[in-house]
């Protein structure tokens, strides 16, 4: 028989992307520190396990929070109030009614830190670990020469996991749109790369302007180094992230970043130093960031060095005595 809570199930979305990707460090993560991980198709029939989400939403359910397990998740993002977000105060509110039957919760910055301990979760129960990145998967190139001034997005900016032709407002598609139409008439040569599914707003609206796109339909995030490598300066124009990834993993690809003030990016980012941050929504700032790259090439050399240093500070494998701390009592049994 065995012994409650002594294995890990961690779940993701099944939807092939960032929460799945999520879900395939933690497995890592937790057999590199000993922990048992369990494969979800035994889950069905387990009981008083533990059982590890990365998506809120879905573990904010009475499917499990009636069940027997211990039960951990991440809330990443999702601040009540946010126009057209219904679904976050939603699970905000179930979330302060079942505050004390969730064991664990990651959060990856200082908002959601205070957002989740202000819905009544013991502050002992909350833990902050950034979304760190495989170096692995997103080795350092050398900087691109000659040809188009190329700004890559890799923020997936649409609804679902089709087309992507409605705009997912929150990752800010309008803006990283109204940033490229800025900046192309101050940079003639100028092109767009995009990855990941669902883009097809954005691609739609800047082809529109006729500006050159190229969208790389790759296969799985382990290729999206290609990407990285294909680009002079990445672009995030989110209103609202837990991270994003693509902070990390540009600046482990050697490519300066250009970002709004949210989610971890705005913790991990110094301006001027390693990467260059603008507030939310503030289009002129943001395209003067990307100018500025354009135009300086010392400042270039500067962001790459320091942020491939910012990346090797948040490895994953550096991350484990955080994760360690969080799966110490969540998990039980020898390791």
């Amino acid at each position: 028989m065995i012994a409650p809570h002594s294995r890990l199930f961690v779940v993701g979305d099944r939807l092939g992307w960032s929460i799945d990707d999520d879900r395939v460090r933690l497995v890592a993560t937790a057999r590199r520190l000993g922990y048992r991980v369990a494969p979800n198709a035994a889950l069905r029939l387990a009981r008083r396990q533990s059982v590890f989400q990365h998506n809120h939403f879905n573990a904010l359910h009475p499917r499990w929070l009636d069940s027997s397990h211990r039960l951990g998740l991440s809330y990443f993002h999702g601040r009540p109030g946010t126009p057209g977000y219904p679904e976050f105060d939603r699970a905000y509110a179930v979330l302060q009614q079942n505050a004390r039957r969730v064991d664990r919760i990651q959060v990856t910055h200082a908002e959601m830190h205070e957002l989740v301990v202000g819905a009544g979760v013991p502050r002992e129960r909350v833990f902050t670990i950034p979304i760190g990145v495989d170096l692995e998967h997103f080795p350092l190139a050398p900087p691109r020469a000659g040809g188009a001034f190329v700004v890559g997005s890799f923020v997936k900016d649409g609804v679902g996991m089709g087309d992507g032709f409605e705009p997912k407002l929150l990752k800010g598609p309008d803006v990283f749109v109204a940033v490229v139409d800025r900046v192309r008439e101050r940079i003639p040569a100028l092109s767009v790369v995009l990855t990941g599914p669902a883009r097809g707003y954005v691609r739609r609206e800047l082809e529109r302007g006729g500006i050159p796109v190229r969208h790389m339909l790759l296969r799985s995030r382990s290729e999206l180094a290609r990407g990285y490598h294909a680009v002079d300066v990445c672009v995030v124009a989110s209103r609202q992230e837990g991270g994003p990834k693509a902070v990390l993993e540009a600046m482990a690809s050697g490519v300066p970043v250009v970002t709004t003030r949210v989610g971890q990016a705005a913790e991990l980012v110094r301006d001027g130093e390693n990467g260059l941050l603008a507030d939310v929504d503030d289009v002129e700032a943001i395209a003067a960031a990307v100018e500025r790259v354009h135009g300086d090439a010392s400042l270039r050399a500067r962001l790459r060095a320091a942020g491939r240093a910012t990346a090797e500070a948040h490895a994953e494998e550096r991350l484990d005595p955080l994760w360690d701390e969080l799966l110490t009592g969540f998990v039980d049994g020898a390791r």
